[in-house]
This record gives C-alpha cells, structure tokens and sequence, in this order.
C-alpha cells in the first residue's frame, strides 16, 4: 500500500531544517514561504 500512497510534509519547514525533513522519508516536501513571502503585484487589462 505505502508504494501507492505519498506523503508530503509541510508547514513550519525552511532552508535551516529542510534536510532533517528530506531524511525521514517523506516523498515531497512543502515550503510555503517561497510564494507567501513574494510581494503582489497590481495589474489591471482595459480593453476598448
């Protein structure tokens, strides 16, 4: 069963402790701060 299932980790993981993640196993790793800490940016389309 576990060959069909992937567990992913996520939430509190950063550059300094991605490595303890990445050696238990896990099958993808999570970083959310690579998009949340991204400014936005505004755009608006006019079309006439």
């Amino acid at each position: 069963m576990r060959n069909k299932v992937r567990i992913e980790a996520s939430g509190g993981i950063n550059h300094s402790n991605v490595a303890h993640y990445a050696r238990s196993g896990v099958d993808r790793i999570s970083i959310g701060r690579l998009t949340s800490s991204v400014s936005g940016l505004d755009l608006s389309l006019e079309v006439s």
